[in-house]
């Protein structure tokens, strides 16, 4: 598999990562979840992002990672534990790492990211929201003195709030994850323009939207889904229609659009099991997509250019034939 440098890390990362979220009780069980760790080494994967609010997914991790001998880059964030998590508490940010580190039988971490930053009201990070410093900028520079982290990172979910932190130029990697993906293009009018100015590593999380465009939904675009608007079934019909043409599966013209960009170090994928990575490395082993493909895909994602109001964060929930109403879906 092909390798990256993730920005001014300096570090070789490969073009396709792996997300822990469904290496966890979330996804699978630990036999599975296994076999897809396993498998992903086997086949290049060398980055590995996790979270302690992933459900065990550090722990998982943590039973795995002694039986792989090949180097890995290992990222997990700050975020969520102790609970109650107070993020200015200095001693509470010490702890988190310390558990991460047992829970993944390490002794440092490559990255360490601070979690959703960026989300209003999710955690209440600086102290100066001017120049977004505070304790957690205080310990990471600790960790960093002390060896436990390499590096630093914001893992974040939005288009344009997460953009004057990384213009600061205090982090090394950015993990931006719904707003960029056949569909979704947000992360491209200022996310990775910024992070790109400031030679950051540029990770892209969930480039099938959840389980929106890992599959297809035809019957639902089709019969009007009640969380897709008229221009996103339009869209829709328009790139499976291109599907058709082409021959390609969902999950492999997402997967290669994303890496077609030179500016992204990684893409992660949320596999649950080895047939799953194998399915996500042999898309990502044909390349990037041919020009005039882009430019198909680029007049289809214009089609809808900002997520509708009232569709749902986790896009596969559009789909869905019931719908318990606003902030429930």
């Amino acid at each position: 598999m092909n390798r990256r440098v993730l920005g001014r890390t300096g570090l070789e990362v490969s073009e396709l990562g792996l997300g822990g979220l469904f290496i966890s009780r979330v996804g699978s069980e630990f036999d599975a979840a296994r076999g897809a760790v396993l498998r992903a080494v086997e086949r290049g994967v060398n980055y590995i992002d996790t979270a302690p609010t992933y459900a065990n997914s550090e722990e998982v991790l943590g039973g795995i990672l002694p039986e792989i001998g090949a180097p890995l880059v290992l990222s997990t964030k700050l975020g969520g534990r102790p609970e109650p998590f107070d993020a200015q508490d200095a001693d509470a940010l010490r702890q988190s790492i310390e558990e991460s580190l047992r829970l993944l039988n390490r002794d440092r971490v490559d990255i360490l990211m601070v979690h959703e930053p960026d989300r209003p009201g999710q955690f209440d990070w600086w102290s100066d929201k001017q120049r977004f410093i505070g304790p957690v900028t205080e310990v990471l520079e600790e960790f960093k003195r002390q060896g436990i982290i390499r590096f630093t990172g914001l893992g974040g979910t939005t288009a344009y709030e997460i953009v004057p932190i990384i213009e600061t130029g205090q982090f090394d990697v950015v993990l931006t994850a719904f707003n960029y993906s056949l569909l979704f293009r947000e992360a491209a009018e200022a996310v990775i323009p910024a992070a790109s100015a400031q030679n950051m590593g540029i990770v892209i999380g969930s480039p099938l939207q959840q389980g929106g465009l890992a599959r297809r939904f035809d019957d639902a675009v089709r019969d009007g889904a009640p969380r897709l608007s008229p221009p996103r079934r339009r869209q829709m019909v328009e790139l499976y229609a291109l599907l058709d043409e082409t021959g390609r599966s969902l999950p492999e013209m997402s997967l290669r659009f994303v890496l077609s960009n030179p500016a992204v170090s990684t893409v992660l994928m949320g596999a649950r099991s080895a047939e799953e990575v194998d399915q996500n490395a042999d898309s990502v082993e044909k390349g990037p997509l041919p020009a005039d493909m882009l430019g198909r895909l680029d007049e289809i994602a214009a089609m809808v250019p900002f997520r509708p109001f009232g569709e749902p964060f986790g896009f596969a929930a559009a789909f869905a034939r019931e719908w318990s109403g606003p902030g429930r879906g």
